[in-house]
This record gives C-alpha cells, structure tokens and sequence, in this order.
C-alpha cells in the first residue's frame, strides 16, 4: 500500500511494514522517503501491552536515538542500549517506543527523524501531547538537534552525553520561543567522560537558562566515564519525569 505524507521538502511514498505489529514486543520496521534520492531509515517499534489501533485510547512515545557504535543496517545493534535493551531483557514499558537506526558514517537526519515520529504517531494511537526524545552519545546530539529545532512537537527531551548547538537557543523567537520555554529539559553527563566533554551539556543547560527557560536540568554522576546512560535509563524517575510533561 502506498501512501504519500508531505513533510518540508521529503515526501513518504513507501511505507514497509510486516503485517499487524503485536504488543509488548518490539519489531523491526523500515520507513522508505523520497526527496531527490531515496532515504530510507530501518527501527525497532514497541508497542506496549493492551496497545491496539482499534481503540481510542492515545499512547505515550519515546524516540530513542542510539549511539554512533550502533550505526549500519542491522537493527540488532540498536538493542545493547537504552530502552531496547531493557525491553529485550523483559522489561514491559508503558510508552510507544521507536528506535531508528543510523546508516554508517552518517549522523542524524532531523528531517528523516521527524517524517518518522510524524508516521508512527498517526499509526500506532501516540499521544501527540505526550511526546518524548532520549539519546546518548551521538543520540545524545541528536537529541539536542531533534528537540531544539522542533521543541514545539516534544513534551520533553533527555539527551545523555551530548552536546548541541547552542545558537539554536539564542535564536528562538515568537512560537518557537515560547514552545522551548515550555520544553522539559533534563540533560545527563559523566564528569569524567573523556570521549564528549561534561562542558557539552553544561553549555547548553547555561544557554536555556540565560535565554529565560525555566528549569533545565542536569544530572552530572561524578564517577562516570562516557557511559552514563546505563544508570540513566535503569532509573524510573526518568519515566515518571517523562509522564509529568504535557503539551497543551
């Protein structure tokens, strides 16, 4: 079946999906865009217990952006960390979760990634006010990048070990200002990450808060390395953070 979704200057003309998706496992997808050559981007989708597209009932989603360890075409390395590793491990979640891979020797496509979201929200029943972003390392950039430059879509945002473009904040004026001021914010670092500098996270927690933002946070653990997304995400306060934000 061929549907046509126009996005800024992409247009879906391909959607590949297996059947009927069950709940509470997560399945491997593949969303192809056309624009002046074909993209495609290949991810995980969790659906969670009870979900079903013939009921009224809306669904929180995450997006989780994975690292750049976890870029190539099989979508088994997107589970070793974050949400799909805990969903692999039994965890049961009560969000939609979406998991998109990254090509090799490429970062995240803002573009590519909001095409996405925008698809599965209209599938799958999400919630359009109960929309959340979370990525670590080169997710973690993405997140920030994803967030800032379409604040108005997200609930709330956590990049873990990532930095960002902190003009982005400076410049947001009119309803995007005013969507940023609203967007959740809590960011987290290892104060010894040697491989993305703690000052990443720092700078654009001090721009949000200078631009008149009012409460970004950031978590720094001051033991860890680069990885401080395996005790981010083991924490349900993440998730009960997530679910105490709402767009109106």
């Amino acid at each position: 079946m061929k549907r046509i979704f126009p996005i800024l200057t992409l247009t879906v003309v391909v959607i590949a999906f297996a059947g009927s998706v069950p709940a509470a496992v997560q399945t491997k997808n593949k969303l192809v865009v056309k624009s002046k050559r074909e993209l495609d981007v290949k991810f995980l989708l969790y659906l969670p217990e009870g979900h079903t597209t013939k009921s009224k009932k809306k669904w929180p989603l995450i997006m989780f952006l994975h690292g750049a360890g976890e870029r190539g075409d099989n979508l088994d390395r997107v589970k070793v960390h974050g949400p799909p590793k805990m969903i692999e491990q039994g965890k049961a979640m009560e969000f939609i979760i979406v998991s998109p891979q990254c090509p090799r020797e490429t970062i995240w496509n803002d573009e590519l990634l909001i095409t996405l979201l925008n698809d599965v929200v209209k599938r799958y029943h999400a919630d359009e006010t109960r929309l959340y972003l979370t990525g670590l390392s080169m997710g973690g950039y993405g997140t920030w990048s994803l967030g800032l430059t379409h604040c108005d879509r997200f609930a709330a945002i956590a990049p873990i070990c990532g930095g960002g473009d902190f003009i982005k904040v400076y410049n947001a004026g009119g309803a995007k200002g005013k969507a940023l001021s609203t967007l959740g914010v809590w960011a987290f670092h290892g104060a010894k990450d040697t491989v993305v500098p703690l000052a990443e996270s720092e700078r654009m927690v001090r721009s949000l808060k200078k631009s008149g933002h009012p409460g970004p946070k950031l978590t720094v653990y001051p033991e860890a390395r680069h990885d401080s997304w395996t005790k981010t995400y083991a924490n349900p306060e993440l998730y009960k953070w997530f679910l105490q934000h709402q767009r109106k």
